[in-house]
Order: structure tokens, then sequence, then C-alpha cells
């Protein structure tokens, strides 16, 4: 993501406001021409009058016609450069939540082609496996428990054909319809897509 870049003027006011608070440049030293600045700071003399202007508007230094630039006050310099850093924070703090939103973004795609992708997968699964079983755990307050499978009639009710109850640490395979099912059991069952929904619509 693309930063927006300081205008090197601006920078170079930083720079002279920086010798003004440092008291390398003294309230009342007149400063040389804007073109020895120029030089002095390695820049074009345009940028030096910029920079000298941006001083100027703030009440830091006076430019005095003939004779170059008259530091007004240190002040007025430090409130400029903690203006100036306020404002980077802040411009540096958007930048990171602008990153931050921009990977949960790339994130959020991801996630959504690799959903996209698993159920894709289930599909073919399903289909090429069509008999493999669900599991469910009905939930322990469930009105249907301590109740057989017949007397549920949990095929005419869900379309599902259960095929194993886990009861503790037994697995009963093929159950038959007086089998009965208790909180905490693990029922295994054969169906179409939606008997799972079914299953637990049913037992809640």
């Amino acid at each position: 993501m693309p930063r927006i870049r300081e205008p090197r003027y601006h920078r170079i006011a930083q720079e002279i406001a920086q010798h003004i608070v440092d008291n390398h440049f003294l309230v009342g030293q007149k400063l040389h021409a804007r073109s020895t600045l120029a030089a002095t700071f390695g820049v074009s003399a345009e940028t030096a009058r910029k920079a000298i202007s941006v001083l100027a508007d703030l009440g830091i230094v006076k430019p005095v016609h003939g004779s170059g630039v008259e530091v007004l006050s240190r002040e007025k310099a430090q409130d400029f450069l903690n203006s100036t850093k306020e404002s980077q924070d802040i411009q540096a703090t958007n930048q990171k939540i602008k990153n931050i939103l921009q990977t949960q973004s790339n994130n959020l795609n991801e996630l959504k082609d690799l959903l996209q992708t698993l159920q894709e997968q289930t599909v073919q699964i399903k289909q090429h496996s069509p008999m493999s079983p669900y599991e469910y755990i009905p939930n322990a307050s469930s009105d249907k428990l301590h109740q057989s499978i017949g007397k549920l009639n949990i095929w005419q009710n869900t379309g599902a054909t259960v095929v194993a109850i886990l009861h503790q640490n037994d697995l009963i395979l093929s159950p038959g319809p007086y089998a009965v099912i208790e909180p905490g059991d693990t029922v295994y069952f054969v169906g179409a897509d939606k008997s799972m929904q079914a299953m637990q619509q049913f037992f809640n």
C-alpha cells in the first residue's frame, strides 16, 4: 500500500526549526541568504524558499530583504516540531490501521476460498461414499431421549437411518427399533445431505 510522502521543503523546514531549538541558530541571529541555506541543506533554492516561507508563516523566522533571514522564536520552532511529530504519529497510526484492514480483507478472502474448496471436497466425498455415516450427539435436555428408535420413528421424521449407537464405551451396531437413545449417546446414521439438519431439528 503506497504511503504519503512528506514534501521535501517541509522536511527542510523541520531541520531548520530543529537547529533553532538546539540553539545552533539563535533568536535574533541573521541566517545566510536562501541560496546559502539551500547549499547548506543540499536542496534547490526554490525548496529553501518554500521551507523559509513555512517558518515565516508560523512566526519562527522573518525574511529580511537584502540581509537573509532573522530567527524570531525558539518556542514557536518547538511548537512546530511538536505539531509535526503529532501529525506524523497520526499518519503512522492511520497507515497501520489500513495495513491491518487490508490484511484482514486478504485473510477473509482466503478463508472464503478455503471454505468453498472444503464444501466442494465434502460434496465429492459424499458422492463417492454415500454410505459414510454422520455422527450426532443429541442435546442432553432433549425430550426425545430415553425412547426407542422405533417409537421415535426417526427414519419417518428425518430420513436418517441409524446404523450404530455409541453408549459410553460400547458401540452398538445395527441397533434395531428397540434400542433406546440415552443422554450422552453418539448416534451414527446415514442419509441425504439434509439429514443432519433434520436430526438436529428433530432432537431439539
